[in-house]
Parts: C-alpha cells; structure tokens; sequence
C-alpha cells in the first residue's frame, strides 16, 4: 500500500487514525495516527510508524521502548479515512505498561494485563 493510494482520505491536517490489532487474538492494542510518511516508513519497514500530534513528529513503535509492532498486514476502511495495523506486539502496546491501551473499563475498573513498568522504561 502507498500512501499515495487514491482511496486514503486523510484529515485536515493530513492525518489518519490507525488502529493496531493483534494478528493472531485479534485484541485491539491502540489508536494512533499516521501520515503519508509513516504509512510509507510502515509499509517499507513492515515496523509501525505514527505521527504523534502532541510532539508533531513521526515515531516508531517500540523505539524507546523497545515494546515494538512488527506489521504482517495494513487494511483500509470502507471509507479510506481508517487504517488497520494487524501486528505482532512485542512486550505491552500501552505506555502505562498495560498490553492494550484499552485496559479498562468506563467505571474505571482495571480489566487488562498490565506487562511492564512503565518507571524501568521511560525515566
């Protein structure tokens, strides 16, 4: 897939959410986004790539970490405004140390798997 593919439509500001699901359970990991340039770093590496609106920089995942995503496929949305990351997640997919970033609930109970300490990796 190019980033240039006719059917992708991105954002006023040149983005689109990205959602990054295990290939194997299929639990959803994250949602990130990407622009051209990290889907074309995603496509040519098969190692996911987003751009981070906070910092307003491409990163790739598991960089600091070393908690990385290996890509084995990327889907695109009916609408071509959504992309699909199936991926081999390496260690946790949440900064918080959690596997998922949807590790709980609106009640605020914890439900998921919490893999690493977020204090060893990040100080």
């Amino acid at each position: 897939m190019s980033a240039d593919a006719p059917d992708l439509e991105f954002d006023d500001r040149g983005l689109l959410p990205v959602i990054a699901q295990d290939a194997e359970t299929h639990e959803v990991l994250m949602l990130a986004y990407a622009n051209r340039e990290a889907i074309e770093r995603t496509h040519e590496t098969d190692r996911a790539h987003y751009y981070s609106r906070s910092r307003e920089e491409l990163w790739e995942k598991g960089a600091t970490s070393g908690h990385t995503q290996a890509v084995r496929e990327i889907r695109v949305d009916c609408d071509g405004d959504t992309l699909l990351y199936l991926v081999e997640q390496e260690g946790g997919a949440c900064h918080t140390g959690h596997r998922s970033c949807f590790y709980r609930t609106v009640e605020g109970e914890d439900v998921g798997e919490r893999v690493f300490d977020p204090d060893d990796v990040y100080e």
